[in-house]
């Protein structure tokens, strides 16, 4: 009896499993502990801020390169790396860092520094290779300040730790759904956004399928709560041309009872604030996820217990959801 019982259990937990959909699998890796791994380990001390160019930045890179050869996703190219080098002037002449060979060239002209960096790309191939939608978020911070006293290490585990275990989690929701999607999906890791979004703008200035981008999810900061008095709420920039993005949030957070109050932004073209800016400039669709300003903002007080994980999990679910129909709807 006992024998049968687990049989008959066991059977009807193989059937459940395999009535779900694909979305209904992909959704279901995404969780808090997921995020609680990511976000713990790239805000930690011992990364000291993850300042792009230097030893941080480099050990958070290795690690989310790690993860994605865990999971299974391919390197876009041959590399998951996409190295790049920044160029400004002497410091004291307070100049910004500068990516493109024109700018590079004068700089090189007179003193000048010079920063090491490299973005993060991995992908799964669609049915049409030739579209590709992209998910992103920098991994970049603000390094560590030795004349500081007291805490000296700018952790940035909303900024943008959070956004980073995002885009981790719907790989591995993409993985999950056992579906390839129509489009290829580029999981992509910028580095320098804090040094004026040099990862972003490198990847668009050498990217050779840029007329092929079909959409762009963007997220910087998607884990605390600007307003406590409502903690759901979160900063939703879509393309205005694109009604379609808005629809789509609206729709699933009924259909999949997410714990989410949108602020819709409908913009001509969001070039505000982070990654999104690069590919709204290029006519590039884009969606973009924010839960906006507070007190820990770029302050060494940016760490991980302040995190809001029940809204990060419901920001990354309703993400996937934007993602999959970028990635399969064929009208879209």
């Amino acid at each position: 009896m006992k024998r049968t019982g687990l049989f008959v259990a066991s059977l009807m937990l193989s059937t459940t499993l395999w009535a779900q959909s694909p979305v209904e699998k992909g959704l279901g890796v995404i969780n808090k502990e997921n995020a609680e791994a990511y976000i713990g380990f790239l805000a930690s001390d011992e990364l000291e801020g993850r300042e792009a160019g230097f030893q941080g930045g480099r050990i958070a890179a290795e690690y989310i390169v790690s993860n994605l050869k865990t999971m299974g996703i391919a390197p876009l190219n041959e590399s998951y790396y996409q190295p790049f080098e920044a160029y400004n002037k002497e410091r004291q002449k307070r100049g910004r860092f500068q990516v493109h060979p024109d700018s590079i060239a004068q700089l090189k002209q007179g003193v000048h520094q010079k920063l090491s960096m490299r973005n993060i790309l991995g992908k799964i191939e669609g049915k049409n290779p030739n579209e590709f939608v992209i998910i992103g978020a920098h991994y970049d911070h603000l390094g560590f300040d030795p004349m500081l006293e007291g805490d000296q290490i700018y952790n940035g585990a909303d900024d943008n730790a959070s956004g980073v275990s995002a885009v981790l989690q719907v790989a591995k929701a993409f993985l999950a759904s056992d579906e390839q999607p129509e489009r290829t999906v580029i999981f992509a890791f910028w580095d320098g956004e804090e040094k004026g979004l040099l990862g972003s703008e490198y990847f668009v200035q050498n990217c050779s399928f840029l007329k092929d981008i079909k959409g762009y999810l963007n997220y910087d900061m998607i884990g605390r709560n600007s307003n406590e008095a409502v903690p759901e709420q979160v900063d939703y920039f879509y393309t205005e041309a694109n009604k379609a993005f808005g629809d789509w949030l609206k729709n699933d957070i009924k259909k999949y009872n997410l714990n989410l109050k949108p602020i819709y932004h409908a913009w001509d073209k969001p070039v505000g604030g982070s990654d999104n800016g690069t590919f709204a400039k290029r006519d590039i669709p884009i969606i973009w996820y924010h839960t906006n300003g507070h007190p820990d903002y770029h302050m060494p007080s940016d760490h991980v217990e302040k995190i809001n994980w029940n809204k990060i999990v419901d920001i990354t679910k309703a993400s996937f959801l934007n993602m999959w129909n970028l990635a399969n709807e064929k009208k879209y």
